[in-house]
């Protein structure tokens, strides 16, 4: 490796040829402000915070996109390197409304952030704009506010790029320059998949979710009103970065505990139908590579995935999983099961489930997802917007007790944990598949095949004779990759493939807690919060296999009869439809 030798602030510095001085400064823990930058997806010097002089240079440098050379000298902090970043930010925040104490990102903006840093006080500059901005709020999902928008060109990066959608893109030239959806048209109308991930790699609040804790709160005051609630695998290990807690903190007890602080009659957890999704799907899978079924089978937990393949890839529908998500199932069973063990009208009980994904509160408006005129879930909200809750109820998350959730739908295993990663789900449904195939039981159940944040992976998991053909594939343009492949007829020896939209599955929703981008450039969130989950499954539970739950036998006996049944159908499973990229107006 050709490395090159020069200095930063005075201090000598080795690195390989390539490396900018933005990387470079940070091997040695030299501070560069940033605000457009995200490692490998947008780098592009737009926003110029990260300014740097070079001796013997003509002008300042960018130094996220220049590149270092041999015997270079740089300095980050001299006089006229401060004063053009003050005068640029303040440039930035002249045009940007700053309504700092009622905005969503107070506290975790890193416009915030490097004002703060930079010892702005004053703004020097008029704004050179008056337009009236109109807050985009149609989408279920996602809430645009321009006013707050600075150019970074982040979300259309991320959604071009990372998603291969171009749902927002930059319009017009110099002080009328926007970012915002084709043809002066919402987010709502336009090829969105309501993922988020422009929300978590905006660095300001210009994006955000739908706020739906209003409906939360009014519900639990209401005394006609049974409120239950659910939370996603991923939430357990996020939430603890919203208080504090280093990034990939389990929490799984303190998240039970605060959710019965907030008043809800019962305290479940989406796991329990993570589990009941595997016995479904697994099933659903060895019906169809036994049985002569439409393969590759195509995981359905994604609402995002599952919009995706709506708008591009509507003649390839019959390959999905005709299970719903493990929010939609245990939605229906709520309604169903647990409301008749109860003595309930269905119509009584309020279901509200706690997601690591903006695209759940579409999902939740799906009219396929209702029983009898009423939707599996009433209202879900993302992992922020809990700890606004929790916070906004005066709990002190950090001193609470670890406690247990609910009992029967809250039990679950591990193979429902890992669902929040990348390959996890299909991680346990090889686990179920391969001992229901063989009749005995697994030697090894940790499948390093399918895990990690590599974008496509293929492996081969045996099941006696069988050898079962699988891919995992995670954010749109991979996902495209394997669809495009699909179409081709290129995958007709794969089994059973698992899409995720969000890049490293669901550790990385659009309603995770905010990471700021210079804190990507330390960890891979999408890993840590990984290793959380793969702990819990390992290391906490005691059962790691679906069909070991026995809240889960016992809902069969009882109640389902059987995996795949007439019941079971009618609850559990779903149908897709085909949509436009673009809604004509």
């Amino acid at each position: 490796m050709n490395m090159l030798n020069i200095k930063i602030n005075g201090q000598d510095v080795s690195v390989p040829a390539g490396t900018t001085i933005l990387e470079a400064a940070k091997s040695i823990n030299v501070h560069i402000p940033t605000l457009c930058y995200l490692k490998d997806i947008n780098e592009i010097g737009a926003c110029r915070m990260c300014l740097v002089e070079i001796k013997g240079g003509r002008s300042l440098v960018a130094a996220c996109v220049y590149p270092c050379s041999e015997g270079m000298e740089v300095f980050t902090n001299t006089p006229v390197v401060r004063e053009t970043r003050k005068a640029i930010l303040e440039l930035i925040l002249s045009n940007h409304n700053r309504e700092c104490t009622t905005c969503d990102r107070s506290g975790v903006c890193e416009l915030q952030q490097v004002s703060e840093d930079l010892g702005v006080r004053e703004i020097r500059y008029m704004p050179n704009k008056e337009e009236v901005h109109t807050i985009d709020a149609l989408s279920p999902s996602v809430v645009r506010d321009p006013s707050k928008c600075i150019l970074c060109g982040r979300c259309i990066s991320v959604c071009r790029d990372v998603q291969g959608l171009g749902a927002l893109g930059a319009t017009n030239r110099g002080f009328k320059k926007a970012v915002e959806p084709p043809f002066e048209m919402t987010l709502n109308d336009v090829n969105c998949i309501n993922c988020g991930q422009c929300i978590i790699n905006c660095p300001v609040g210009a994006l955000k979710e739908k706020d739906d804790t209003a409906r939360v709160w009014e519900a639990l005051a209401d005394p006609t009103k049974h409120v239950l609630v659910h939370s996603a695998p991923s939430v357990r290990a996020g939430l603890g970065e919203a208080f504090g807690l280093p990034v990939g903190s389990l929490v799984s007890g303190k998240l039970a505990a605060s959710l019965r602080r907030l008043g809800f009659d019962r305290v479940f957890d989406t796991n329990f139908a993570a589990d009941l999704c595997i016995m479904e799907e697994g099933t659903e899978l060895i019906g169809r590579v036994t049985g002569g079924g439409k393969l590759p089978m195509i995981t359905s937990c994604s609402p995002g995935w599952i919009k995706y393949c709506e708008m591009y890839y509507p003649d390839l529908l019959d390959h999905l999983s005709s299970c719903k998500s493990p929010q939609g199932m245990m939605g229906a069973i709520l309604k169903s099961h647990y409301a008749q063990s109860q003595g309930l009208d269905p119509k009584d009980v309020f279901v509200v489930s706690i997601m690591p994904c903006t695209a759940k509160k579409f999902e939740v408006l799906r009219p396929e997802l209702s029983q009898n005129g009423l939707p599996d879930n009433d209202v879900s909200i993302t992992s922020r917007e809990l700890a606004r809750m929790i916070k906004e109820a005066g709990i002190d998350f950090l001193t609470l007790p670890d406690e247990e959730f609910d009992e029967y739908y809250g039990d679950y295993t591990g193979a429902a944990t890992i669902f929040g990663a990348t390959g996890g789900v299909m991680e346990a449904a090889a686990r179920t598949a391969v001992e229901v195939i063989t009749g005995k039981e697994a030697e090894n159940i940790d499948y390093e095949g399918v895990r990690g944040v590599e974008g496509i992976k293929s492996a081969d998991i045996k099941a006696g004779d069988l050898t079962i053909k699988v891919m995992v594939a995670h954010g749109g343009s991979n996902i495209r990759k394997v669809m495009d492949d699909l179409r081709a007829g290129k995958l007709d020896d794969v089994h059973f493939i698992e899409l995720m939209a969000c890049p490293g599955g669901c550790v990385n929703g659009g309603g995770q807690p905010i990471v700021s981008a210079q804190d990507k450039m330390n960890v891979d969130i999408r890993v840590e919060r990984a290793k959380a989950l793969y702990h819990e499954d390992k290391d906490v539970l005691g059962l790691r296999k679906s069909h070991e739950n026995p809240s889960i036998k016992k809902l069969y006996d009882e109640f389902l009869e059987k995996p795949n049944s007439h019941k079971a159908h009618e609850l559990l499973h779903t149908t897709y439809t085909a949509r436009p990229k673009i809604n004509n107006k």
